[in-house]
């Protein structure tokens, strides 16, 4: 079978062509969740959700544990896109300008897919910003989020219904990921498939088969729901003999939205809930610089390349997936903008125990290697606000302080002097590249 993956991008706006690493380069499926807290998963700590797929995700492939998306979903998305940090991707706006993994990947002969929820053109119907103009073939799912539990669907460029029924969504987007890999691909042709799931973004909902069944509240049912329905999509990769040749990702966008000062009073957070999801040791949620926000949950499974049970604590983020696609599936960055992403394919196929040297937190501060940095003003969005944190530079060792407790920074001014040196570089110009930001 001959693929278009050896075509080569024009000259004038990438750097010469990676090699793919294999004969066959992978089919890419990523799934992608909404709010989902560090520790929902058995396998990263949880005592009360039943996770019995993704917990075998995890023994079937590397489990990371200092993985980093976003700590909001628009630029979270903006940046799994593009490999490039929200400061440049621009997040909830998105403009056409930028170039998705997907764009590059379909040069390569990858056919591509998107469902689910998109929520970079603003949530309205920009045709330009769209899933169809930003690299991918197919497309159902919702512009933006559920926050007034209603939702309106388009498939590719139309208008495709409305629903009230949040329960019903994770179904569905599984469904239509089904249908897709049954009845619309090109079995001789790879595929990236992206299902960015709408749960657990407020308002929550299971259906009426896991809704109350879970120890873990209506918050636990979506978790219970989203494995069982994960499962089913992972069953259909081994229907179809695709499972050998299939990288699975899955992760989510940022951390739960877990505020208590939210209880009760935002539509989708009821009377008496006290937390949605789960972060575990890690401190605050969704919206926040503090790990809570932006540190989540991923597995990548790609059976006889990723070695099996292993559990990594890499520094490793959704910006890297851009470049890494590039080295699997033979296609070229851009070189016209800065790439904040590395390859971390070596990483992936366990040549490399480390990752990424640093990690940018947006307008707040930068980690390198254990060292965590947060600056005075540091930027919190509202959904994570800390009244009583003291407007201070902020210094953590998360080696020894993972929660984020022990200020280190008057005891050591030399490191922090450091990492502000290094988050001005990490904010400078667009059209630099990355450097020295791999171990």
């Amino acid at each position: 079978m001959t693929h278009l993956y050896r075509i080569l991008a024009l000259c004038s706006l990438f750097v010469p062509a990676t090699q793919a690493i294999a004969d066959e380069p992978p089919n890419i499926l990523i799934i992608f969740t909404d709010d989902q807290g560090y520790s929902d998963l058995q396998c990263y700590g949880n005592q009360k959700n039943k996770t019995p797929r993704l917990d075998q995700l995890a023994e079937e492939g590397t489990r990371f544990t200092s993985f980093y998306s976003q700590t909001v979903c628009g630029p979270s998305r903006s940046a799994l896109l593009t490999g490039r940090q929200p400061i440049r991707s621009k997040g909830w706006g998105m403009p056409a300008s930028e170039i998705t993994f997907a764009e590059l990947i379909r040069k390569a002969g990858y056919q591509t897919a998107c469902i689910g929820k998109w929520d970079v053109s603003n949530r309205k119907a920009i045709l330009d910003r769209m899933p169809n103009a930003q690299g991918f073939d197919y497309y159902f799912g919702t512009l933006g989020a559920n926050d007034g539990g209603r939702v309106t669907f388009h498939e590719n460029n139309t208008q495709a219904g409305t629903t009230q029924d949040m329960g019903s969504l994770t179904t569905l987007y599984t469904d239509k990921a089904i249908d897709y890999l049954k009845e619309r691909r090109d079995p001789e042709k790879p595929f990236v498939l992206y299902v960015a799931h709408t749960m657990m973004h407020t308002i929550i909902d299971a259906s009426e088969k896991f809704r109350g069944k879970s120890a873990g509240g209506l918050y636990g049912d979506v978790v219970e729901e989203f494995d069982y329905e994960t499962g089913r999509l992972l069953d259909t990769l081994d229907e179809l003999k695709l499972r050998n040749n299939t990288l699975v990702i899955y992760t989510s966008d940022n951390g739960p939205w877990n505020q208590k000062k939210y209880t009760g009073k935002k539509k989708g957070h009821p009377q008496g809930s006290i937390f949605w999801g789960e972060a575990g040791p890690l401190r605050n949620g969704k919206g926040s610089p503090y790990e809570g926000g932006y540190r989540l949950p991923c597995i990548a499974r790609w059976p006889n390349k990723i070695s099996a049970g292993r559990v990594s604590d890499a520094i490793f983020a959704t910006i890297d997936f851009l470049p890494t696609f590039a080295n699997l599936a033979g296609f070229d960055v851009p070189q016209d903008r800065r790439i904040d992403g590395i390859d971390q394919t070596d990483l992936l196929l366990g040549k490399r125990n480390t990752g990424r040297d640093a990690f940018y937190f947006h307008d707040a501060g930068v980690r390198q290697g254990n060292w965590k940095f947060l600056k005075a003003d540091a930027h919190f969005y509202g959904y994570a606000v800390e009244n009583d944190r003291p407007e201070v530079d902020e210094l953590y060792d998360l080696r020894t302080d993972l929660s984020e407790q022990t200020n280190l920074a008057e005891k050591h001014p030399e490191r922090v002097a450091e990492l502000k040196n290094l988050l001005r570089k990490m904010e400078g110009s667009d059209k630099l590249l990355p450097k020295d930001n791999q171990r």
